[in-house]
């Protein structure tokens, strides 16, 4: 039987949670900053990186759509399906890249998945935001 937390816990443990949040994607940059990546990648082929990222976002995002309403989802469901169906890329990336890459040339290996977290962040707050003004009356 599940027994409720003390608040000081729960703080505690939704801190922890943050901070790693906040830690993978600061390490992937600091890496790629590091190893002077963004100085050896042409402007052009980072474009086109990005126009790759945003079209795998675009099918994520309708796919996570399309199976919502396939499931007939309410509003509140359909939404935590769309904004936690793409994510976690970069949290589980950078430590799976880690081991499979070692630090030598993880990287490079990173850029075209730290330009998809920083779309994925941009596009899921602009969603966020025009969901948020058609929210409906209760």
């Amino acid at each position: 039987m599940l027994r409720r937390l003390p608040v000081d816990t729960f703080l505690l443990a939704l801190l922890m949670v943050v901070a790693l949040a906040a830690v993978f994607p600061a390490t992937a940059f600091s890496m790629s900053v590091a190893e002077h990546i963004w100085s050896t990648v042409s402007p052009w082929r980072v474009v086109a990186v990005a126009g790759v990222c945003a079209a795998l976002l675009a099918v994520m995002l309708g796919v996570t759509v399309g199976v919502s309403r396939l499931a007939r989802l309410d509003r509140a469901d359909a939404a935590v399906v769309l904004f936690c169906g793409s994510k976690k890329s970069l949290a589980s990336g950078l430590p799976m890249a880690l081991v499979f890459f070692g630090t030598g040339a993880v990287g490079l290996i990173m850029l075209p998945l730290i330009i998809f977290h920083l779309i994925q962040l941009f596009v899921c707050a602009v969603i966020a935001s025009r969901m948020s003004k058609t929210v409906p009356a209760r």
